[in-house]
């Protein structure tokens, strides 16, 4: 077992119980309460959205929050919504996932050499936390990178993700001043960190990327298969 992976257990413990932000746990347990026409049968989690993945993973895959019918109904990231039935048949063809799609915590997904976590933990009222909600959640993100020992690679969904990552390197301190004017997000772009990480940015596999067009099945496996290639060069040098 990696040295890490209990306390990442642990760690996904303390976020499953946080009640830091009255407004989003409000908001998860009254649509856990109220449910979807679609998901009337369903006892909905309703809870902090804990992260998921292999813990000795190389490839960190970073989201903006829970979807209200998506993990909140699931409690698994990007499981049992646009989003996820998006992103899943990607992960499969890149070799990270398992399965392609994703329904529910007891599906049997496994991810190989990746943890998916996001900024912010609870799904927000339209889809948009406060900055205080997510300075909230941001020791969690902190504590999880420090846990994640054999880390080459981090892909960021969408620009509040990407902002979230490089916060998390001042707020640390791990990577000097880190001039932002040197970091723009853009789909596929990629930085290299002072300290060796590698960081990509991705469009975010939203309905809305997805059904205008903005972000296409290729785009996505692309970075993929870019962050796998990373992580495998970094082991065989």
């Amino acid at each position: 077992m990696p040295r890490g992976a209990k306390y990442l257990d642990r760690l996904n413990a303390e976020i499953v119980a946080c009640d830091l932000c009255p407004r989003l746990r409000a908001h998860c347990t009254e649509t856990a309460r109220k449910r979807k026409r679609a998901w009337a049968d369903w006892e909905y989690w309703g809870k902090p959205v804990p992260s998921f993945g292999d813990t000795a993973a190389r490839v960190l895959v970073v989201g903006l929050a829970p979807g209200a019918h998506g993990s909140n109904r699931t409690g698994r990231p990007f499981t049992g919504d646009g989003s996820g039935d998006f992103l899943f048949p990607a992960l499969y063809q890149a070799g990270f996932a398992s399965q392609p799609t994703a329904s529910s915590r007891t599906d049997g997904m496994k991810l190989t050499d990746m943890w998916i976590n996001s900024v912010g933990r609870c799904a927000p009222p339209g889809n948009k936390p406060t900055p205080e909600e997510l300075r909230n959640c941001a020791p969690f993100l902190d504590r999880e990178i420090d846990l994640l020992t054999n880390l080459r690679v981090v892909v960021c969904l969408g620009r509040i993700a990407f902002d979230g990552l490089l916060a998390h390197f001042v707020r640390t301190g791990k990577a000097g001043s880190l001039p932002r004017s040197k970091y723009v997000f853009a789909h596929g772009a990629e930085f290299v960190l002072p300290g060796g990480l590698t960081v990509i940015a991705c469009y975010h596999p939203s309905l809305q990327n997805t059904n205008t067009g903005k972000l296409t099945r290729p785009m996505l496996l692309q970075v993929f298969r870019r962050a796998a290639r990373i992580a495998n060069t970094f082991v065989q040098k």
